[in-house]
């Protein structure tokens, strides 16, 4: 047969088990870019399974109920994992850690192992270190049950080998041009914060940074986008603090976030624990200088004095410094920043996406080759 008419493989039909943009987040946001780009593809017709469904009325009241909304949407979610799971050719199942780990990973992953399903989990928790080292079930999860482990970052290929899970790494993607990058000039004293108001995102740092940045420039102002369960903590310190001009704008979904990044000068974000933050790729794609502490996997994306200026865990007065030197050398902030933007390029979807094929590949087959592909990446 000649090379020319060679019949293509057919489309790989994937079932990507994550959140929807209900929950908003970087696991919702991921998911939803990915989707997009394989709507581009002749290689795969993915869709997506939620691992937050939706009950039909009128049970979809009982969301708003404490406590019994986990069991009604679990309730939902298993039926659900039967049958988008049973037309699909491989399971991709994003996984957060802990309660997450419980009720959305295990859950899929038991659904695709019976169905005979190929799977391939992609773990993008920053909390890794602590979740493997606490729950054997994750660990013996890990190993026994999925067909390949991916991870976005170099930060969590070591975590997992600490722990003798071999993973392969393919990095979250980006769609830059929707971020419309501009150099600051003149670089003004707005911040932005785009971390959910979590204990593990401490925004209280960078409410505590920001009163030491606005003695300095008392016209500063901080816009907070996000939610979450610290938000009234949050609300309190600013009054305590006797901060001015700060902004809790709340929920923003994806398509209207390029706004907010195009309105703000410098960002800032202060987690405890992160792995591959997208906040910070799209504040590069907008032209935002970077500040953030050291923490996870962050200095995998940003190179301290290269990509942006970072100061430890839960150090405001270092924060604060770090912005306080953006403006007052913003020639220095705009050349952070346009190095920044010239990384971008790993996380464009054109490149991500060859390195999802070769694990789809790698996982296809026969039930006896899939055995093999598990005890080489486990």
């Amino acid at each position: 047969m000649r090379a020319d008419s060679a019949v293509a493989p057919p489309r790989i039909r994937l079932a990507l088990v994550a959140p929807s943009l209900r929950i908003l987040g970087g696991h919702s946001v991921q998911a939803a870019r990915m989707l997009e780009g394989w709507a581009q593809s002749a290689d795969v017709d993915a869709w997506l399974v939620p691992i937050n469904p939706v009950p039909p009325p009128p049970f979809h009241r009982l969301l708003n109920v404490k406590f019994v909304r986990t069991a009604a949407t679990q309730l939902c979610y298993w039926p659900l994992l039967v049958r988008e799971l049973r037309r699909a050719d491989i399971a991709h199942v994003f996984s957060a850690s802990y309660t997450g780990f419980l009720l959305s990973t295990v859950p899929a992953v038991v659904v695709a192992r019976a169905l005979g399903k190929p799977v391939v989990l992609n773990y993008h928790s920053g909390e890794a270190p602590d979740h493997l080292a606490g729950s054997r079930l994750a660990r013996t999860l890990l190993r026994r049950a999925s067909d390949a482990i991916v991870v976005p970052s170099r930060f969590l290929f070591d975590v997992f080998e600490q722990f003798d899970l071999k993973s392969t790494v393919v990095f979250n993607s980006i769609d830059t041009p929707h971020f419309n990058y501009r150099a600051r000039s003149p670089l003004r004293p707005h911040l932005l914060s785009t971390r959910n108001f979590e204990t593990l995102y401490n925004v209280g740092c960078t409410l505590r940074a920001f009163a030491r940045v606005q003695s300095r420039h008392p016209e500063a102002t901080l816009t907070l986008i996000g939610s979450g369960s610290e938000e009234h903590a949050l609300r309190a310190l600013v009054r305590s603090l006797g901060l001015r001009n700060v902004t809790f704008v709340g929920r923003v979904q994806p398509r209207d976030m390029a706004r907010y990044y195009s309105a703000a000068d410098v960002y800032v974000q202060t987690p405890s624990i992160d792995n591959m933050p997208l906040s910070v790729l799209e504040a590069f794609a907008s032209g935002l200088p970077v500040v953030s502490t050291r923490v996870g996997g962050v200095p995998t994306i940003l190179t301290d004095q290269q990509h942006g200026l970072m100061a430890d865990d839960n150090d405001d007065a270092g924060i604060a410094g770090c912005v306080l030197e953006l403006l007052d050398n913003p020639e220095r902030a705009r050349a952070l920043a346009a190095h920044a933007f010239e990384t971008l390029q790993t996380y464009e979807w054109d490149r991500v996406r060859d390195g999802w094929l070769a694990v789809y590949r790698q996982v296809q087959g026969p039930a006896s080759d899939r055995q093999m592909v598990r005890v080489e990446t486990a």
